[in-house]
């Protein structure tokens, strides 16, 4: 197969993306030898309120910062441009007519969201249409796939063992609510932005402990 016709795909929320993010993604294109990695901020997310999370332009730009130094990282507005909820189905389908006929996707997505498979929209036909790549997170046990999904569903997901990081947006914004420093978490450009433009609500949007430094 055309190696420009295969692509991994890292969906999810990016408020904000993190370096767990950008680990897993790199290891993904890696392992199955891919030449790009294409991350995929949602639109509107449909399984969170519009309220819950930070404005689409502000996640897509995030995205931008964090992966600009990997030239196998690209991000695409595809969901975030699409009106309606953000259906990784329509997501998947969208990439394979664009790439043309052959086109293989491999759609990426962590423990937690895989094991409420069930509560997608269209689960089998996203199994059917994409290989979909469950990567291990703390605290979520993929051991439970058989009895979550049921056999024949969970055969058709490819478990790896990808490098654990416990980090997540939500420990990232709840940091940076409370002043504290984010360093090493998620890239410094991700920094910079969220302090300019006060992202996550700080108590003190000027506090030093969400700066970088330099050394």
């Amino acid at each position: 197969m055309d190696r420009s016709r295969r692509v991994a795909v890292m969906g999810g929320t990016f408020d904000p993306i993190h370096y767990a993010h950008l680990l897993i993604a790199e290891d993904v294109r890696r392992r199955f030898r891919l030449p790009r990695v294409l991350f995929m901020p949602a639109g509107s997310p449909p399984h969170k309120g519009d309220d819950e999370v930070s404005s689409a332009e502000d996640r897509y730009i995030m995205a931008l910062l964090a992966t600009s130094n990997n030239p196998h990282f690209t991000v695409s507005r595809l969901e975030i441009d699409r009106p309606g909820p953000s259906y990784t189905i329509a997501t998947v389908r969208g990439l394979k007519s664009e790439a043309g006929e052959g086109a293989q996707v491999f759609f990426v997505t962590g423990a937690d969201a895989v094991l409420e498979l069930l509560t997608w929209h269209e689960p089998d036909a996203i199994l059917d249409e994409a290989t979909v790549v469950a990567v291990p997170r703390p605290g979520f046990d993929l051991d439970l796939l058989d009895e979550t999904l049921g056999a024949r569903r969970a055969s058709k997901i490819t478990v790896i063992e990808a490098p654990l990081a416990n980090i997540s947006s939500t420990m990232i914004r709840r940091l940076v609510r409370a002043g504290e420093s984010v360093r090493y978490l998620t890239p410094r450009p991700v920094i910079d932005y969220i302090r300019k433009r006060g992202l996550y609500r700080p108590a003190d949007p000027s506090e030093e402990p969400l700066q970088e430094t330099t050394s």
